[in-house]
């Protein structure tokens, strides 16, 4: 297998965001990478497998600060995280940050795939090798917390149910939601370890309620208000077991 020129991708989605994807990974496991740009510092959402080096592909303006932020705990979601000096979590997972275990991280899921990748990160790479590396936390995240990027401010939600300490972000003022993998138009896993079926439920409801225009999940395609609502009522059915549409 060869090591790939290029790691990354990235495409303006509009309303100043940025989506990263690592087209290399298994898609089971490929993360949405969404990076917010701000007036005084940017935002990061969610920071992918770590299989190569983050911060040098982000379209970021030289000296501008950027809060890192994972939606929850699971490798895909945290693997570059370390690479930021600000790091925000939700409390209910932030002290497994400084040590990432395998069962809070879920790697083993990674390192048992057939193909995880399809082209390797660098020379020698092993799938049986991969940990998520340390990245302890500096700030943790209460649900209704804002965060200010100088010209936008997001507000934390909490929204456990896939984990304890899921959370997404709500930019009200444009209409946007950033839901990780509370919601994401794809199979969406509740029985995971530290999954909590009647705490999705309550997720569900709470997102069910939310006026937005766009959602930008953490993985799959965004999704509208509209689309938003088939979710969620799906998911309440028991009906949202398909993976993502077209991948």
């Amino acid at each position: 297998m060869v090591v790939a020129e290029q790691w990354y991708e990235q495409r303006e989605v509009g309303d100043g965001v940025v989506l990263l994807t690592e087209p290399h990974v298994h898609s089971w496991a490929r993360c949405n990478i969404w990076y917010v740009r701000g007036r005084d510092r940017d935002f990061l959402v969610d920071s992918g497998s770590g299989l190569r080096p983050l911060a040098p592909a982000l379209p970021r303006i030289a000296g501008q600060p950027v809060i890192a932020v994972a939606t929850h705990i699971h490798f895909d979601h945290v693997g570059a995280l370390h690479e930021f000096p600000l790091r925000c979590a939700h409390r209910a997972e932030a002290m497994h940050y400084a040590s990432m275990p395998d069962r809070e991280t879920l790697a083993p899921v990674f390192r048992g795939l057939e193909n995880p990748v399809t082209a390797l990160p660098h020379a020698g790479w092993r799938p049986q090798d991969y940990r998520v590396e340390p990245a302890p936390i500096d700030s943790t995240l209460e649900d209704g917390a804002l965060i200010d990027l100088g010209d936008r401010q997001l507000t934390v939600l909490h929204l456990p149910g896939h984990s304890p300490g899921s959370i997404g972000f709500l930019d009200e003022r444009n209409g946007i939601l950033f839901s990780g993998d509370a919601l994401y138009d794809g199979e969406l896993l509740d029985e995971l370890e530290r999954s909590d079926i009647e705490s999705y439920v309550r997720t569900m409801e709470r997102l069910r309620s939310l006026d937005i225009r766009i959602g930008h999940g953490g993985h799959c395609a965004s999704f509208d208000r509209a689309r938003k609502d088939v979710l969620v009522d799906e998911y309440l059915a028991g009906r949202r077991r398909q993976g993502c549409p077209g991948s």
